[in-house]
């Protein structure tokens, strides 16, 4: 598949954002993977044992530090909110004064207890795909904004199907579940915790994909050391 070919439910980037493209891959498949790696450094920081106690979540500069930690090694644009419209968010003028908002209420919901914890994470994690604040990776960043949050709550972290969700069919019923959460928030959180098996995988600084010694892809291309503050 060639590098920027459109998959379901995939936003679009312009040809500026596909030049901020730092590693040299060829495929789709490369890109993907490349990601995934990128992506489990960021898991291992964020939901190490305390980090959602020693960090707010419920900052602005938490959530772009957040997605400069999944996609730094990735795309020149990480961590900046995106300045072109996309198929799907608010217009780009609108996303500080949206997520500002949105923090806010969260907050207020963590605060007061408004919903149970799973529903809190996944309703923000709604907000955040819907804001979609960056160029691209908002579902895999929102989701993991999600987890952060269940944590923090003294509750597991989301399986997300225990699947893979950059394509395939779970991919497609995460798709269906956020459109018809458009309408109805709740069932976003009601199918969130149906498509789960609480395990710990991704919490587990330990877990083997996790490990520096597995920071190498198949394609022998390295990403750089990270100092994990």
């Amino acid at each position: 598949m060639s590098l920027f070919a459109e998959g379901e439910g995939n936003t679009p980037l312009s040809a500026e954002e596909q030049a901020e493209l730092i590693p040299n891959l060829a495929t789709k498949e490369e890109l993907n993977e490349w990601e995934r790696q990128n992506i489990l450094e960021a898991y291992a920081w964020a939901l190490a044992p305390n980090n959602p106690r020693r960090h707010d979540p419920l900052v602005e500069s938490y959530v772009r530090d957040l997605h400069l930690r999944m996609f730094d090694q990735t795309w020149k644009w990480a961590g900046t909110y995106r300045t072109t419209e996309k198929n799907i968010g608010i217009p780009h003028h609108e996303i500080r004064e949206r997520l500002a908002a949105s923090l806010g209420d969260a907050r207020y919901w963590l605060e007061h207890e408004t919903y149970p914890p799973d529903e809190l994470a996944v309703r923000f994690h709604h907000r955040l795909v819907l804001i979609h604040p960056f160029a691209n990776g908002n579902g895999r960043h929102a989701r993991l904004m999600a987890d952060v949050l269940a944590q923090r709550q003294n509750r597991p972290v989301f399986t997300w199907g225990g699947a893979d969700l950059v394509c395939g069919d779970f991919r497609r019923r995460y798709i269906d579940a956020l459109q018809a959460g458009q309408a109805r928030t709740g069932d976003v959180a009601a199918n969130a915790r149906n498509w789960q098996e609480r395990v710990d995988g991704f919490a587990d600084p330990t877990y083997p994909e996790n490990r520096d010694d597995m920071r190498t892809t198949r394609w022998g291309q390295q990403l750089a050391p990270r100092e994990r503050a």
